[in-house]
């Protein structure tokens, strides 16, 4: 039976390899691995190997574990018959093979570490020249003058000519550039070692993972990526090793609800040896180079995470949103309704940014888009900087009432409900739900 499945499957891939190598060479490339691997796993561990090498994740490996290496390739998706290209899903990020690790060796300061220095070594290792370097931490400036090649977060100089990059020196005042759009105002905070590493190095990083953002056509792409990404993750940490409070100065008088411990730098901070903690192997207190190395782990796996995001969703994202801006007015005369496309993409900071790149005089209220069922969607868009203040919410005697008794209360038809809070509603058509967006429009201006 094996043997017969064998003939069936491997003739089939045969001739389609064949037909395909002329017009498409990458693609019957992958083919051959990609049925081979639905076979006995054990048997055809070479074709197996391929399959992961192509088209899997690796799995994640802690330092100093040699992983990773300076080859790129695009992922392709064989089912699809697609590249990365592709409108749907155009970027993937690329996987990396394994080739021995750099010679170069990273240093930074010993004792208890922080956020900011974990990262600044993962983003460090990711470039080829730092591939997996050896990581030495010490206080000591002969040994980080002597034998480390580049330097973070110790040693008193920010020079990039020399490779060193520490934020805790007197007069120092480094921030990421561009400034914030809004009124073009300076940042809130100085760059910490990580931010200093991001700003020198932080394209080449996002490259090495997507290298189609290197194209010229796509540069615009890059940069808007490398901002994105300060404001959606670096920045925080910048904020939090240099000590920047989370409330503005002028409100003392404002005091948190209540504190987040889960971030990545709480987390990050929990992975140092506490002080009385003993290993139950060895008996002894635990090694915290050891420590360091999972805690800048945790760093890059953060990272990736949003960079993924960033470029695999909000990017592609972005250009559909923007197209959605463009024609407004063709949605509702007043400019302020935005109908998508498709529901699902997010779209709330695309709408901030837009609306800013655009100068859009009268900002966007309400966003109209179906759901996975097919119903169609009223969401109003959030004041920005707030999770739960609408810019104009839906009418109050619609809230939390649903289906026929809604549509007799709003005088529309189709209306299938209305949240409590009224940020978003629903109606089984898009007459309907366009409907809902004007009159809601024309009561909150009254």
């Amino acid at each position: 039976a094996m043997s017969t499945f064998l003939r069936r499957h491997c003739t089939s891939a045969i001739l389609l390899s064949t037909a395909l190598t002329a017009a498409q060479p990458r693609i019957a490339l992958c083919l051959l691995p990609s049925i081979a691997s639905t076979t006995n796993s054990a048997s055809f561990s070479t074709a197996s190997s391929s399959t992961a090498f192509i088209g899997s994740r690796p799995k994640p490996v802690l330092y100093p574990k040699p992983s990773i290496n300076y080859h790129r390739h695009q992922t392709i998706t064989f089912l699809k018959m697609s590249t990365t290209s592709s409108s749907s899903q155009p970027y993937k990020r690329a996987k990396l093979s394994h080739l021995p690790p750099s010679t170069k060796i990273i240093g930074t300061h010993s004792g208890t570490f922080q956020a900011d220095e974990a990262l600044g070594v993962w983003l460090l290792r990711q470039l080829p020249l730092y591939r997996q370097s050896t990581v030495i931490r010490t206080r000591d400036s002969a040994v980080l003058d002597e034998k480390c090649d580049i330097v973070i977060d110790v040693g008193g100089v920010y020079d990039h000519e020399k490779l060193r990059y520490d934020h805790h020196q007197r007069g120092y005042d480094e921030r990421f550039a561009p400034k914030k759009k809004k009124g073009d105002e300076e940042r809130c905070t100085k760059l910490s070692a990580s931010g200093l590493v991001y700003r020198h190095y932080g394209r080449e990083v996002i490259s090495e993972y997507y290298p189609q953002l290197l194209t010229d056509e796509k540069s615009s792409e890059l940069e808007w990526v490398y901002g994105k990404m300060y404001d959606t993750f670096m920045e925080a940490i910048d904020a939090i090793d240099t000590g920047v409070e989370p409330i503005p100065s002028g409100y003392d008088d404002v005091e948190l609800q209540y504190r987040d411990s889960t971030g990545l730098s709480s987390r990050v901070g929990r992975t140092n040896p506490r002080w009385n903690e003993i290993d139950d192997v060895t008996g002894s207190p635990p090694e915290p180079d050891a420590r360091f190395e999972i805690a800048s782990e945790m760093c890059g796996k953060d990272f990736l995470s949003v960079l993924t995001q960033i470029v695999e969703s909000d990017l592609p994202a972005r250009s559909i949103v923007e197209s959605a801006v463009k024609k407004r007015y063709e949605c509702d005369s007043s400019g302020e309704i935005l109908c998508l496309p498709s529901g699902g993409l997010p779209w709330k900071s695309q709408v901030y940014e837009l609306e800013k790149d655009y100068a859009l005089e009268v900002p966007i209220k309400y966003v109209l888009y179906t759901d996975q069922a097919g119903m169609w969607r009223i969401q109003c868009v959030s004041v920005e900087g707030k999770a739960f203040e609408n810019r104009l919410g839906l009418p109050a005697n619609w809230r939390g009432v649903r289906d026929e008794d809604l549509s007799k209360v709003a005088g529309i038809e189709g209306c299938t409900f209305c949240h409590a809070s009224g940020f978003i509603g629903g109606n089984k058509n898009y007459e309907g739900v366009l409907e809902m967006a004007r009159f809601a429009l024309k009561v909150g201006k009254e």
